[in-house]
């Protein structure tokens, strides 16, 4: 008997198994859909201009009336007036700016937008800190507008440009870091009409309560404990200083503490409501 030898190398290989896709993840998912959810808020933004009256007619309106009915009777003359004025109105403005987040943000989920936020692969608090760094440009047009209409007025810094640009970030900064109250806010109300009372409710207080508008030896005895300690009046401190070079002492180191408290207390609070709700 004959044995049939057969080469192996003449033999077709067997096809193995494919090899399997290989799945590329691209880092950082929060921050990237963070940013790009910041866009749309922007489109929108965009697309509406009419949501940036509070952010653009307010400050001019709140200068020209103030200045012109006050100023005199306040400061002796406008131009004195305006040159106190102008950093608080600043404050005050960029402060109830960050009211609008959070109703917005009340009325998408009215709309079921964020039901569809919510089939996607993307991480759940995305939709939150995309929206309020797409905010960022509505505070920074509210502290354009008004160092510009001050300008026409006749307001002048007096320190220099770097001292004026840290003005201005730092009531971003507090304008950034105010507006996970609203966010909060906005998450916890049922409608959007609620979200824009609770807020009002709360930032009034601080703006009227503070040195916005006279300084705190002339408020009563009563009012000036609470102004002394109000977050508001330490930012509007902290730019007098960098934009005039009046004394600062401690209050940019005061505003920067409250920045750290209100996002350390709120941004939590807010993204667990936010996940309870969706």
């Amino acid at each position: 008997m004959t044995t049939t030898t057969l080469d192996r190398t003449t033999q077709p290989a067997r096809p193995g198994p494919a090899p399997a896709a290989t799945v590329r993840r691209r880092p950082f998912p929060l921050v990237r859909h963070s940013a790009a959810l910041a866009k749309r808020s922007l489109i929108k933004t965009w697309r509406t201009p009419e949501a940036l009256i509070d952010v653009t007619l307010q400050p001019i309106i709140f200068l020209l009336i103030f200045v012109t009915i006050f100023g005199n009777a306040v400061a002796g003359s406008t131009g004195d007036y305006l040159k106190f004025l102008l950093p608080g109105i600043l404050g005050q403005t960029i402060a109830m700016g960050a009211i609008a987040i959070g109703v917005n943000l009340n009325t998408d989920m009215e709309k079921g937008i964020f039901d569809r936020f919510k089939s996607l692969p993307i991480p759940r608090s995305a939709p939150l800190v995309g929206a309020v760094v797409g905010d960022v440009v509505r505070y920074v047009i509210v502290a354009v507008v008004t160092i510009a209409t001050g300008y026409v007025m006749g307001f002048r810094i007096e320190t220099n440009v770097l001292s004026a640009l840290a003005g201005c970030a730092l009531a971003v900064l507090f304008a950034v870091s105010l507006s996970w109250v609203s966010v909060w806010v906005g998450m916890k109300v049922r409608t959007s009409g609620a979200v824009q009372g609770v807020m009002f409710l709360l930032v009034m207080p601080l703006t009227f309560g503070s040195n916005v508008f006279v300084q705190t030896e002339d408020l009563p005895g009563w009012m000036q404990g609470f102004v002394d300690v109000n977050p508001l009046t330490h930012l509007v401190d902290s730019m007098r200083g960098l934009f005039l070079g009046t004394p600062i002492g401690t209050h940019v180191w005061w505003t920067l503490a409250w920045c750290v408290g209100l996002v350390a207390v709120f941004m939590p609070l807010a993204l667990r409501a936010y996940r309870k709700k969706v």
